[in-house]
This record gives structure tokens, sequence and C-alpha cells, in this order.
């Protein structure tokens, strides 16, 4: 999937766009704080494994809901 920080960031702002989502909403769905989603769009930092396995999984039932389009 995404790799480097940056292209997680821009993967991370088009889900909350395409889901109509904030960065708390987004925070909450994935179990993680919102200072994690915003560190995450400003690619300060990328996701560890957890929660990087939580992202995906999460976009993948998005994705099977017809609610995003990767």
């Amino acid at each position: 999937m995404i790799r480097g920080r940056r292209e997680f960031s821009v993967m991370v702002k088009e889900v909350r766009r395409q889901l109509g989502l904030s960065q708390e909403a987004l925070a909450q769905e994935l179990r993680v704080s919102y200072a994690t989603i915003n560190r995450w769009e400003k690619g300060k930092t990328a996701p560890f494994k957890l929660a990087r396995e939580q992202f995906d999984a999460f976009c993948r039932k998005m994705t099977q809901e017809g609610k995003l389009s990767l």
C-alpha cells in the first residue's frame, strides 16, 4: 500500500475527506488520539505497526461498504 510518511499523510487526509470525518472522529474510529491523527497528517510521524493495521482494516471495511474509494 502506501510506504513513506508523506504518502501516508496524503492517504489519511483523503480518507477523512471522502468519509467526511474530522480528525477527532477518525481518531475515535481507530482508537488513537486526535494528536496522533494530526501528526500523521502533518507527516511528523508514521504509524506503529498496530495502528497501521487498524487504519488499513478500517479502510478495507469502508471500501467494502462502498463509503471509500482509494
